[in-house]
């Protein structure tokens, strides 16, 4: 890994580094946290543990990019549209997802939500996390 992570994101990293997605669960409440958050943003109690996340989810909106948000890396690792990603778990976040296109879009809306799963890909010099959606959807 190229970058020096500060304690609290290192796990957090290290975990996309093998494939392992991290959250963080209140043990007060039992909210999951994604991305991890030292607090619960739920009833906002202080004590959170590390828990492994499933990586499955559905996506709940869809936002093609255009000139002034499009990424030439995404780009090159595939078609690749914007939207909300709720986790098995129960958090929702903006992500990335892959296998959507101006071709299919119109058609993965009117299915929405629609089956997605974690995509794990070296970007930048680290593993960064990003969804595709599963090829049954399409």
């Amino acid at each position: 890994m190229a970058l020096t992570l500060e304690r609290n994101v290192l796990k957090f990293y290290q975990g996309l580094e093998q494939g392992i997605i991290y959250g963080r669960k209140c043990t007060e409440c039992g909210a999951v946290e994604f991305p991890p958050h030292y607090a619960c943003n739920e009833c906002g109690y202080h004590e959170t543990e590390w828990v492994e996340l499933s990586g499955k989810g559905v996506l709940k909106s869809v936002i093609l990019p255009v000139s002034l948000n499009a990424d030439n890396k995404l780009a090159a690792i595939g078609d690749y549209c914007f939207g909300i990603v709720q986790l098995e778990e129960g958090c929702e976040f903006n992500s990335t997802i892959f296998g959507v296109n101006a071709e299919n879009a119109d058609a993965i809306r009117a299915k929405l939500p629609v089956p997605v799963h974690a995509k794990f890909v070296p970007m930048d010099g680290y593993t960064t996390l990003l969804f595709e959606v599963d090829k049954d959807a399409l």
